[in-house]
C-alpha cells in the first residue's frame, strides 16, 4: 500500500527498500524472511526482492537461519560524515584527548530521541554496551544526548522525545518532565553535562557541544569511562576541562573550514571503531 501524505515524485519501492534495511535492530542481526516482512509491513515476495537487490548490491547476505546486514550499510552513514568533513576535523583533536585521558572520545548528532554516533576514537575496554559509528542510544540518558537538546528551544525539546526511540536499549533512569526539564536547564547553565549510569550500569560520561562559526551547535563531543575505574570527580576535575579545551578547538578549527569554499572532498579515513 503507498503512504499517505506524499509527493507525485516520491518512490515508493526505494522508501521500502530502506525501511528493510531499518528494521535490523540491535539484539537481531539475522531475520528470517517473514520477520522482515511483518516488521517492515510488506507482503513476503516484495521483501524478498528487496533482500535479494540487497544482497546483490553487497548490503545483505544469505544466512542459514534468515538474511543479515553486511558492513557495506555503513557506507551510507560514512557518506554523511564525509560530506560533513566533521570526522577531518575532528580527529586529531579526538586522537591527543584519548592520549591525554586514556578514555574513548566520540562525536554524536540527534535523530529524533536518539544520538547517533557519528565520530569516534575508542580505548580497548569492556563496558556494558558497545559504541561503533552508527551506534544509537537514547538521547536523554547520555550527556551527549543532554547537550543537543538543551541546545533546542523547550517546545522543540518536547516535539523531539515524543518521537519513540529506534535504539533498542532500554535506559535506567526514566524522568519526569518536571526532572528532565530541570537536568536540561542545568546543562544549558553549565554548558556541559555529565551522566552517572543513567543509561547503563557501569558507564559514565561527560560531553560538550561542537558550535559552527555563529555558535549553533552543530554535535557534541564526550569522553567517557567505565565507573568502577573513573570517578565522577575525576571526570569532572580532570577530564572535563580538557574536553572542554578540545570541544572549543574543533568548533574554531569547523568554522574555519565552514569559511573556506571547497570543491571537493579531500581523502578521508574511515574512523575506528571498538567497545567502549
Amino acid at each position: 500500500m503507498a503512504r499517505a501524505d506524499t509527493g507525485p515524485d516520491f518512490i515508493e519501492a526505494l522508501a521500502r527498500g530502506l525501511d528493510v534495511i531499518r528494521v535490523f535492530q540491535p539484539g537481531r542481526p539475522v531475520m528470517s524472511l517473514t520477520e522482515v516482512a511483518t516488521a517492515a509491513g510488506l507482503a513476503r515476495p516484495t521483501a524478498r526482492r528487496i533482500l535479494l537487490t540487497l544482497q546483490e548490491l553487497g548490503y545483505a547476505r544469505s544466512e542459514p537461519r534468515g538474511y543479515a546486514l553486511t558492513p557495506r550499510v555503513l557506507e551510507l552513514g560514512v557518506s554523511y560524515v564525509r560530506s560533513m568533513g566533521l570526522w577531518e576535523v575532528a580527529r586529531p583533536h579526538m586522537e591527543r584527548l584519548v592520549e591525554q585521558t586514556r578514555e574513548s572520545c566520540s562525536i554524536a548528532q540527534l535523530d529524533g530521541s536518539d544520538i547517533v554516533y557519528v565520530a569516534r576514537v575508542a580505548v580497548p575496554k569492556i563496558v556494558a554496551l558497545s559504541v561503533q559509528i552508527g551506534t544509537r542510544f537514547p538521547a536523554l540518558q547520555t550527556s551527549l544526548g543532554k547537550v543537543l537538546l538543551a541546545a533546542l528551544p523547550p517546545e522543540e525539546v518536547d516535539r523531539v522525545l515524543a518521537e519513540p526511540s529506534r535504539s533498542g536499549v532500554e535506559p535506567r533512569w526514566r524522568p519526569g518532565v518536571t526532572e528532565r526539564d530541570a537536568a536540561l536547564r542545568e546543562v544549558r547553565a553549565k554548558g556541559w553535562a555529565l551522566t552517572d549510569e543513567e543509561l547503563a550500569l557501569g558507564i559514565r560520561s561527560v560531553a560538550a557541544p561542537l558550535r559552527d562559526g555563529l555558535g549553533n551547535v552543530i554535535a557534541a563531543i564526550n569522553v567517557n569511562a567505565h565507573a568502577a575505574e573513573t570517578s565522577v570527580e575525576r571526570l569532572a576535575e580532570g577530564h572535563l576541562p580538557l574536553l572542554l579545551k578540545t570541544a572549543g578547538a574543533i568548533s574554531a578549527d569547523w568554522a574555519a573550514y565552514e569559511g573556506v569554499p571547497h570543491a571537493t572532498m579531500t581523502s578521508w579515513a574511515r574512523p575506528p571503531a571498538g567497545p567502549t
